[in-house]
């Protein structure tokens, strides 16, 4: 039954980014919309569930409560960077005068950035840094969560750490967040485990390709050849698992975003750890740097730091970093289900009802 909802849930979704899709295009050839009361949010893709559960809504909420008449032009680019060009020089065509940008692909936008600047369009970075002229961004602290996943596996391996190896499954190399998560993770594990001894970066985060590439390490390495996984994101942790499960290993496996699947992971003890992001902050804060940049407000005390884009081209981008933490299932019930982002029947299902009650969590 969880199954058969996940999978209605993401093609609805999927259906509703495409009839997004349309407006768009409809608009952009038409040559109507957009104007001082306008906001574009462009969201990368849909398979990570939290962009369409939560990101998106949240954002749009807090946009109608500033500003009652403002309108939101929302797309999904499906993970695709060619259509959420086409989107973004769509929301510019029609005026739209600040854009809510999550790239597929950080590197591509810097053109875009640069041609929307010329136009006078302002343009939050939302979750990932994109290249350009941005006027904001906001976003986690991703070397530190990077460590935080580190910090995690190696509590996971207990005794053992020292002499463990492990492998390295790392997110999206289009994705400037990736390399940053990877760079905190590598700065723990290089010192506190044997050897990092298989690693690899999955092109759009999939779970598919996590799954072949795990399989690709048992068989390079053996079932014994290493005792534990750094995956980059829950998505991927459930490939990763169904690898090692379907060969008979079982090791600590982390992940990242407290995906309800991952958190399930966790009580069921398939995985080990997840990373909490709270994201309502992150999208509110977004929202509301997005309404006084449209207003022509000032940022300063939502932005209250600098930071310099990946290529160090652009500098001094005013930027709002928040933390995050570790979650094991000993702590899903104080963070997750406290913090409302998940209640306790979403998690406890029938078939997690038992892992549940061993956890507390009731």
């Amino acid at each position: 039954m969880t199954r058969r909802i996940v999978i209605g849930t993401a093609a609805l979704s999927m259906a509703v980014s495409l009839a997004a899709c349309g407006k768009a295009g409809d608009d952009a050839e038409s040559g109507s919309g957009g104007d001082s009361k306008t906001i574009g949010l462009l969201l990368p893709e849909n398979k990570t569930t939290r962009y369409e559960t939560f990101d998106r809504p949240i954002m749009e909420a807090k946009i109608k409560e500033l500003c009652d008449d403002c309108e939101v032009k929302y797309n999904n680019a499906a993970q695709d960077t060619e259509t959420q060009k086409k989107q973004f020089d769509a929301l510019v065509t029609q005026g739209v005068k600040v854009i809510i940008l999550d790239s597929v692909d950080y590197k591509a936008t810097k053109s875009w950035v640069q041609q929307a600047e010329k136009k006078g369009v302002k343009v939050v970075a939302y979750d990932r840094l994109a290249e350009g002229p941005i006027s904001a961004y906001v976003s986690y602290d991703n070397e530190k969560i990077g460590r935080l996943q580190g910090e995690g596996l190696v509590k996971a391996l207990g005794a053992q750490a020292k002499e463990s190896n492990v492998v390295m499954i790392n997110g999206s190399p289009t994705d400037p967040n990736a390399p940053l998560f990877k760079k905190g993770a590598h700065s723990v594990l290089d010192t506190q485990v044997k050897k990092v001894v298989y690693e690899q970066d999955i092109p759009d985060w999939s779970s598919d390709e996590a799954n072949k590439k795990m399989g690709a390490a048992i068989d390079s390495l053996g079932k014994s050849g290493f005792r534990g996984v750094y995956s980059a994101n829950d998505g991927m942790a459930g490939g990763i698992i169904t690898a090692l499960a379907k060969q008979g290993v079982k090791v600590p496996v982390g992940g990242q975003d407290a995906e309800l699947a991952g958190l399930q992971r966790i009580l069921k003890g398939d995985q080990s750890f997840t990373i909490y992001k709270q994201i309502k902050p992150e999208a509110e804060t977004t929202a509301e740097v997005a309404v006084r940049l449209l207003k022509g407000e000032k940022i300063d005390d939502l932005t209250p730091v600098k930071v310099d884009s990946l290529t160090g081209e652009f500098k001094g981008i005013p930027a709002k970093l928040y933390d995050a933490q570790v979650v094991t299932k000993e702590n899903i019930a104080s963070t997750i289900i406290a913090d409302k982002v998940y209640r306790t029947t979403d998690i406890c299902t029938a078939e997690y009802k038992a892992a549940c009650e061993a956890a507390g969590i009731k």
